[in-house]
This record gives C-alpha cells, sequence and structure tokens, in this order.
C-alpha cells in the first residue's frame, strides 16, 4: 500500500501547490453540530438528497421553500401521523415536485427517523455516535432501514449533514485502484467495500486527517485537472 503522503503530494502538484489544495478543501466536519440537529432538519435533508437524484439541483433548489410549507416542515411526528389522504394531496401539489415514488419517501423516512429518535434520543446523536471506522455499516442501515437513501444518495447525504465520512466516487474509486487496491472495476460489492473502508482507515491512521478531507484529496489526485469527474 502506498503511503496517503505520495497521493496528496499528486494532489498538490495539481492543484497549484500544498495552499491551492488547501484552498479547495471543504471545513472540517462537526459532529457536536450533527448531534444537536433537529429531526425534522435531518428529515428536511434526507427529503433533499431523494429529490436531488435524478432531478437538476437548482430546481430542487429554487422550490425548497415550497417543500418546507407543504411536507408541514419536516415534523417527523406530525408526518408519522398524517392520513392517506394528506399523502395523495402531495401528488398534486404544485410546491414540490410530484413524483410519487419520492413523495411518498419522505412517509418511509419520517417513520426511520421517529425510529432512531426513540432509540437513540435523536436521529442527529444517532448519525453522529456512529462509529468513524465503519462508515460502510451505517451506509447499509440508509440502504436498509430508509427509502431511497443507498448508493450515492446516502454518501452525500452523510456529507451535507456533516458527518465525516468519505464518498465512493468516480475519482475517488480510481484513487484507491492507483494505490494498489484490488477493487472492481463496476460498482463495489460487500468486499469491496470492506476493503474501502480499511483502506481509509489506515490512511486516517497515518495522516490524522479527516475521511472528508482525505476522500476529497483522493479525487484531486487521479483525472484531468477541472474536470468534469474530479469531485467526491
Amino acid at each position: 500500500m502506498g503511503r496517503f503522503a505520495e497521493i496528496q503530494e499528486r494532489a498538490e502538484k495539481r492543484k497549484g501547490g500544498a495552499d491551492g489544495l488547501k484552498a479547495l478543501l471543504p471545513k472540517l466536519p462537526d459532529h457536536d453540530v450533527l448531534r444537536a440537529l433537529s429531526d425534522d432538519r435531518i428529515l428536511s435533508e434526507m427529503t433533499r438528497y431523494v429529490f436531488y437524484a435524478g432531478f437538476v439541483r437548482n430546481v430542487i433548489d429554487s422550490k425548497w421553500p415550497g417543500f418546507e410549507a407543504a411536507f408541514s416542515g419536516f415534523d417527523p411526528a406530525f408526518l408519522n401521523l398524517a392520513p392517506d389522504d394528506y399523502w395523495h394531496d402531495l401528488t398534486s401539489d404544485t410546491r414540490v415536485i410530484r413524483n410519487g415514488a419520492k413523495i411518498m419517501s419522505v412517509r418511509a423516512n419520517a417513520q426511520f427517523v421517529r425510529r432512531l429518535a426513540d432509540e437513540h434520543g435523536s436521529a442527529g446523536r444517532f448519525f453522529a455516535d456512529w462509529p468513524l471506522e465503519d462508515q460502510i455499516g451505517l451506509l447499509a442501515v440508509l440502504d436498509k432501514q430508509a427509502n431511497r437513501l443507498g448508493g450515492m444518495t446516502g454518501q452525500y447525504l452523510l456529507r451535507a449533514l456533516g458527518r465525516d465520512g468519505f464518498v465512493m466516487s468516480h475519482d475517488v474509486l480510481a484513487c484507491l485502484r492507483l494505490s494498489g487496491l484490488p477493487i472492481s472495476e463496476s460498482k463495489p460489492g460487500k468486499k469491496d467495500l470492506r476493503l474501502i473502508q480499511e483502506r481509509f482507515n489506515a490512511w486516517h491512521a497515518e495522516t490524522g486527517l479527516p475521511f472528508t478531507h482525505l476522500s476529497r484529496i483522493c479525487a484531486f489526485s487521479v483525472g484531468m485537472p477541472g474536470g468534469e469527474d474530479e469531485a467526491d
């Protein structure tokens, strides 16, 4: 396994040196902020990322005040009691994107958030306190217990919530393969996911960097400079 310092050096050369690379890194994740995040804000972000999938993000963002109003501020307590007619009416509500399956995902995810709150005190506490070294396990929970939050949607949701973690983008996977990790060229399987987690854990131990920065530096170290694929 190559040392992460080699990957970072390659990223710095492509991004104008150490200062140039540093300027491109996101702010440090703050799990205390995530832990204090209210359940309605968690559900709001879940819904935003469910609707992002397959739509232009700017369109969703421009309609978001309407989403907030139509879904009653994403209050899980209210949405868990809302009758069938409430959800049926939303499928013809012009304030939201009228995609029936995604609208109904809000109902399912309100139930999921409520379960997390009942078991852990809040959904924010659940996400903040899940072990950093087991992001793959957390993604499996989202895939199996939430609705339409598997795959990349779940990864970007965790990043948006402020959870420290990596994103398995095209560039990050390419970086991992370049580092010698024997993972599939197609969608990562269970064995691949375990190897990816182990590699990020090792890099975190080596550098002390947050997983979010490791992921972003990894992405910046490969591909065409400034290209569309250069993301995590």
